[in-house]
Order: C-alpha cells, then sequence, then structure tokens
C-alpha cells in the first residue's frame, strides 16, 4: 500500500514538473529530416507523359535514397546533402552536372553551393565546366577555408589541384539540351523566355547531431550570355544554412531570388521572427512573386521541420524524416 501511494505521489509531482512518459509527451521530433528538389517550373499534368512522369519520381526516389543513407547511419548533414546533389547532377534529367544547359555560346557553365549551419562555413563555384561534379568542388572551397567563392578557369584549376573527378566537356552535354539551345536561337528567343521550367538541385539536410546544411548545383538558363550567374551559387539568395535558423534551396528565377536574398531572408524570419519553417518560407515566395519572379524553396529546421514552398505549378521535390515521412512530388498540391 505505502509503494503504490508513493509511485502515485511521484506520478503526481512529475505532472507538476511537466514530465512523463513518452506517450504522454507527444510526438517526439524527427532526429534526422533530408529535403531535395529538382527544380520548379512549368511542368503540369497535362503536358507531361506517364512515363516522364515516373522517370522524374523514380529520379527523385534515388536521390532522397542517397541522401537518407548517409543520415540513417549517423552522418553529417553535410555528406547527406552532397550525397543526394550529386546524384542529380549525374542523371541528364536535370540541370545541373551532366545534362546541364548550354550556354549561348554552346558551352555548359555550371555553379554550385555548399554551407554547413553549424560554422556557417560556405563553399561557392560558378562558371565551371570540367569538374565533374560541382558541388564537390564547392565543398573542396569551403574546406580550404581560404576563399568562399571561385569562378570560371580559376576554379577548375583549384579542382584540378585538389584532384576532384574531372570530365571532358562533351560528358555534360545532351541531345536534349542542344535542341533546346538550337530552338531558343532559331526563334530568336532571350533566355528569360525558354520554357519556365528551373532545373537547378538542391538538398537541405538535419543529422542525428541536430545540425544543419544546404547544397545547390545549377547549369543555369538556356541561352545565358555575358557570364551570367544565378542564385544558386549565391550564399544567402540560393543557398543557406544556419544552426541557430535552418537551411535552405531555392530553385526558380535567379535575378529575383538575388534581390530578395531568399534563402537568408527565410532564416531570418524563423530566428527573428520565430515564424515557422512553412509561414517563413511562404511569405518569402510570395515577396519574389510581387517582384515578378518564379520559383520555390525547400527547407529543413533543426526542429526536424521539412517543407516546400512555391509559386510555380510544378516543382520536383522529395523529403523524408527518420519519423517515417517519405513524400515525392512533382505538382502543386501534392
Amino acid at each position: 500500500m505505502k509503494t503504490s501511494t508513493a509511485l502515485a505521489l511521484a506520478a503526481t509531482f512529475a505532472a507538476a514538473l511537466g514530465l512523463g512518459t513518452a506517450a504522454q509527451a507527444g510526438p517526439a521530433k524527427p532526429r534526422w529530416s533530408l529535403a531535395i528538389h529538382g527544380g520548379a517550373g512549368t511542368m503540369s499534368r497535362e503536358a507531361m507523359t506517364s512515363e516522364k512522369e515516373a522517370e522524374y519520381r523514380a529520379a527523385l526516389d534515388r536521390a532522397l535514397a542517397a541522401g537518407t543513407a548517409v543520415l540513417e547511419r549517423g552522418g553529417s548533414a553535410m555528406d547527406a546533402v552532397e550525397a543526394a546533389v550529386v546524384m542529380m547532377e549525374d542523371d541528364p534529367r536535370f540541370n545541373a552536372g551532366r545534362g546541364a544547359v548550354f550556354a549561348w555560346d554552346g558551352a555548359n557553365e555550371l555553379d554550385a553551393a555548399i554551407m554547413d549551419g553549424r560554422t556557417r562555413a560556405a563553399g561557392a563555384v560558378t562558371g565551371v565546366t570540367r569538374t565533374r561534379n560541382p558541388v564537390r568542388l564547392a565543398r573542396a572551397v569551403m574546406a580550404d577555408g581560404r576563399h568562399v567563392f571561385l569562378s570560371g578557369a580559376g576554379a577548375d584549376q583549384f579542382s584540378r589541384e585538389k584532384g576532384l573527378e574531372q570530365a571532358d566537356p562533351a560528358w555534360f552535354a545532351t541531345p536534349e539540351r542542344r535542341r533546346q539551345l538550337d530552338e531558343m536561337k532559331a526563334k530568336q528567343l532571350s533566355a528569360i523566355d525558354v520554357d519556365r521550367k528551373f532545373g537547378t538541385v538542391g538538398a537541405v539536410a538535419l543529422d542525428v547531431s541536430g545540425h544543419v546544411a544546404a547544397a545547390t548545383s545549377t547549369g543555369g538558363m538556356t541561352g545565358k550570355r555575358w557570364g551570367r550567374i544565378g542564385d544558386a551559387p549565391v550564399i544567402g539568395a540560393g543557398t543557406y544554412a544556419d544552426d541557430r535558423a535552418c537551411a535552405v534551396s531555392a530553385t526558380g528565377s535567379g535575378e529575383y531570388f538575388i534581390r530578395a536574398g531568399v534563402a537568408h531572408e527565410i532564416c531570418a524570419r524563423l530566428r527573428l521572427r520565430k515564424e515557422s519553417a512553412q509561414k517563413a518560407a511562404d511569405a518569402v515566395i510570395a515577396e519574389v512573386g510581387a517582384l515578378g519572379g518564379d520559383g520555390g524553396v525547400i527547407v529543413v529546421t533543426p526542429r526536424g521541420e521539412a517543407v516546400f514552398a512555391q509559386n510555380t505549378p510544378g516543382m520536383y521535390r522529395a523529403r523524408a524524416t527518420s519519423a517515417g515521412l517519405r513524400q515525392v512530388a512533382i505538382f502543386r498540391g501534392e
């Protein structure tokens, strides 16, 4: 009798302190989370064949699996986002790495960035032409520590000196991307008029140690000229990570994302306004739309939130958490 009375008193005391069993505490936050994207734009169910839709869903699932495999074994968020992005850089369906769009002069000019939310260290490259996986080069820039942003021939030279895998420029080229450039020139269109699909790829992750990271990679815009650089490699615009807030990777009309400082703005709203990831992402994408831009973002927080936001009909995207969530989606409303 005394024992049961003591247990009852202990339970009452624990309840008063806000303690209790796991069942009473509500759902635990995910130990890890991952979100990826393969670009946003005008893709719609009506315009996409079932075969093409299945191909893209399978490609997204493979990239998601590459990142979650790292997180499931206790790996870092940095390793997870790199693994997911490398998978998409090597897939010619996406506008990054192999399968990147052509610039006006017929070259593939590749951009990438990566950022560690634990230290806010970052690395970025633009105008790369011979590094097989630009995201790995961006990480090498970050690891070297002397600089954050390298460009063009200098970035390619740095890549060779670091021993990263090189590729002949022909490896990046695909017949479909060549067709797109030829069609653009034949119709005398500008880069911003061509098929509004922003094929940037990206990943954001939370690892079991509570750290977040973000990575983004792209070939830019079909027919881009004069060394144009979009938001993807710009820290704070297309890529940002901060353990105090979140990790963000963006895809869309880069000029507007740069002007709005999209990735950093979302993080700032979480850190300073204490907004939820979804509310902050939706608000900033609305600001981009008000400026005239289109696109979307993926966001992961130290609390385990993994969210999407977009103002386009479609965005290739996927997410998974240790709590059992797993989703692959393309169209708005999924």
